[in-house]
């Protein structure tokens, strides 16, 4: 993304920290050893790698400014997504992206699944946070820089097609965004991920991993 971008419609709002430092408190560090590995693709602010706690921690976006939002100790990669060469093989436990795959060409997604089963170790998996056009869609090109469309349905089975074993599905996740009149609370968002039923959910999560028979 281009400076422009960060300036018009991605500007920076302290309600995203709240959000996702109750989000990996209550839901992605379970999922996250202290000992592993973690790649986020698309960090943007760092909101998720900072937070997190493991061993050692990586960020990629293509968007030069980022690593001055990063914290000491965090990994940083200037460059495009489809291009994985700076990590090396079997080397990776939980890689991350949010809001991240609307905005490039399922060849270029194709192409990131493909290097991922190469840098995952074994049992490592991949996991994908972003909006379901499925309830989603009034508001999906909304953003000016979205191209691509994936609903629950579709991303897996995109996933699947590309040697990716589905392991977890969360269709409405959590909400669209953070801009509403609602208040944005550790609380109260521990208290919707605990919803069975989730109202106002437009963004699904997805977790995966290659298959053992993928050829890593």
């Amino acid at each position: 993304m281009s400076d422009t971008y960060f300036e018009s419609r991605f500007t920076p709002d302290p309600r995203r920290e709240t959000l996702w430092r109750a989000l990996i408190e209550y839901h992605f560090q379970s999922l996250i050893g202290p000992s592993d590995t973690v790649l986020e693709l698309g960090a943007g602010y760092g909101h998720f790698i900072n937070n997190v706690k493991a061993a050692r921690r990586i960020a990629l976006d293509q968007w030069d400014r980022f690593p001055n939002f990063l914290q000491p100790g965090i990994e940083a990669h200037v460059g495009e997504v489809n291009d994985l060469t700076f990590i090396e093989d079997h080397s990776l436990d939980f890689v991350f992206a949010s809001n991240l795959f609307e905005h490039v060409s399922q060849e270029d997604f194709a192409s990131v699944l493909a290097q991922l089963r190469q840098k995952l170790r074994p049992g490592g998996t991949f996991s994908v946070l972003q909006p379901n056009y499925r309830f989603a869609y009034r508001e999906y090109f909304d953003d000016y820089t979205h191209r691509t469309v994936y609903s629950d349905l579709s991303i897996c089975d995109f996933l699947q097609a590309n040697a990716y074993e589905v392991l977890d599905c969360h269709p409405r996740f959590m909400p669209l965004t953070i801009k509403s009149r609602l208040k944005v609370s550790p609380l109260l968002i521990r208290l919707y991920l605990a919803l069975p039923i989730r109202p106002m959910g437009k963004q699904m999560f997805v977790r995966a991993r290659p298959h053992s028979d993928s050829g890593r």
